[in-house]
Order: C-alpha cells, then structure tokens, then sequence
C-alpha cells in the first residue's frame, strides 16, 4: 500500500537511502533539507511521487510550510521520519553552552518542532507513524558524548511520553536507536569538535578526536540496508516503540537494560522505605 512519507535531512546519507528506497517501492516520498538541490541531486532522477522542499527542522515556520506543501502536493502524510541530526563532540567542560545549546536546539528541539507541525495532518486524518533516529547513545552515555547523548536522551524520553498523547488519534511511534552505521555523521559537515581547550583534557582529547576521526567510513552498519529496515518497520500494523538498530547496538541495549535492573535492585536498602509515615505523624 502505497504511503506518504515525509523524511527530513534527505540530502545525504541515511535521509537519502530511506527517501531513494520509499520510492522504488511505491511509496511518495516528501523529502526535505536545507538545500533543496542537493537533495535532489543526492536523491538523482526525475520522480513523478517525489516532492523536495527546503526545510531547516530548526525553524518551526519552515516546518509548518513544509509539511503545507506536503498536504497540498500529496493529500496526507503517514509517515514522518524525524532523520537530520549533527553531532557536538568533546568533553563537558570543552564544549562551549553555546555548542550544547545548538546541538540540543537541533538534535532535540528539531524533531519536535516537525513533529508538531505534522500532527495535526495526522489527528486529521486519524492515522499516523513518527519514526524518530535516537541513538544507542540516547540509551548509554559514552565518553566525548556527552553533548549527543543529552539531546538523544531527551529524544528517548520525549518519544517515549508522546505515544500516550497520540495513540487515541491512530498515530504510532517508533524511537530508532541505531549502532554505528556508515552515515555521514562523522564528516566534517555534521561533526562539531568542542571549541574549548582545557589543559587538564589536552591528551584526551587529542587521542580521542583521532579514534573518532578514523572511524568515519570504516563503521560496520550500513545505512541502505538500515532504510530498507526502516521501511518494513513502516509498513507493519502495530509497529515496534523501540528498534534497537544493528549487531554492536542490541548487545549494548541488553547490558544497560540489565544494568537498570540489577542498578533498582541494589537500591532497595536504600530506596525503597521512604513513605511518608502518617502514624508518626
């Protein structure tokens, strides 16, 4: 059954594979991004089911606009795909407030100011699917991480609370926590150094900055087969809340799901008898 798609960051790497795969399988596709032509150039050919438009998730008129021109082009939009993310890399006291702010205002506050300006197209039409890309980082924090994996926690949380706002509207959720996968989050476009050098870090920092920098083009996902996996997860009826994303990531979620419990358990001693005591009183 053919579906609208709304996908944003569709001008490279995961947001093209899933825009390139939804429109050889039929679907319409709405593909968005700050530079409309590269977009189309990333997704290449003419497609009589695809609408590029420009749209930086940063701004909420630009999202509010773009998700008009999908209604008056396509008639709906089943599905969101919450992709565009950048990444802030570093230790907490190196990254500046104002790196951490715009890696939250774009990783976090970007896919919610989309979100809130598709919602009413899908409450409308009483049916709906907001795919959201978290990270295994918005699970388990990492080191030089700590910016992301604020704004990827925040997106788990916020996922997680808004099926219970929706689900009466016939929308689903999914939250995507991807592994490492050969994106283009690593490159120099989407990747942020911190801006503040403490000597205390110095060493670290440079030695992790090189692990960082040598991984890009050498992870082990990759990003077509992730969309093709995206798109089955799309076409079920009662898709999952939660798609832990690749063979490093599964491992990890299990570990930190063991983690919590074994974190609760020892807790008991200390945690568990702090009622209120009404007769003391």
């Amino acid at each position: 059954m053919s579906k609208v798609f709304f996908i944003t960051g569709a001008g490279r790497g995961l947001g093209t594979d899933i825009a390139r795969q939804a429109l050889a399988a039929g679907h319409r596709v709405v593909a968005t991004g700050r530079r409309p032509a590269q977009v189309r150039e990333a997704i290449g050919g003419e497609h009589d089911n695809l609408l590029v438009t420009a749209l930086d998730i940063t701004d909420p008129e630009q999202a509010r606009q773009a998700a008009r021109r999908a209604v008056e082009t396509f008639g709906r939009i089943d599905v969101l795909v919450n992709n565009a993310a950048n990444f802030y890399a570093g230790y907490f006291e190196e990254i500046s407030d104002a790196q951490m702010r715009h890696q939250i205002e774009t990783n976090l506050f970007g896919p919610m100011n989309v979100t809130r300006a598709v919602l009413p197209v899908m409450r409308a039409q009483r049916d709906g699917h907001v795919i959201t890309l978290s990270s295994i980082a918005g699970l388990v924090g990492q080191e030089f991480c700590v910016a992301y994996a604020a704004a990827k926690f925040g997106v788990e949380g916020w996922m997680e609370s808004l099926r219970f706002d929706v689900e009466p509207f016939g929308i689903r959720t999914t939250v995507v926590e991807p592994g490492f996968f050969r994106t283009e989050l690593l490159v120099d476009a989407s990747t942020t150094w911190a801006e503040l050098s403490i000597d205390d870090y110095a060493e670290r920092t440079a030695a992790t900055r090189k692990v960082w920098e040598s991984m890009n083009g050498q992870q082990s996902g990759d990003p077509a087969k992730l969309a093709d996996a995206l798109l089955k997860v799309a076409a079920l009826e009662q898709p999952p809340l939660r798609f832990v994303a690749g063979a490093d990531a599964i491992p990890t979620a299990e570990a930190k799901g063991e983690e919590l419990i074994a974190q609760a358990r020892a807790s008991r001693a200390l945690g568990a008898d702090l009622a209120h005591d009404e007769a003391a009183a």
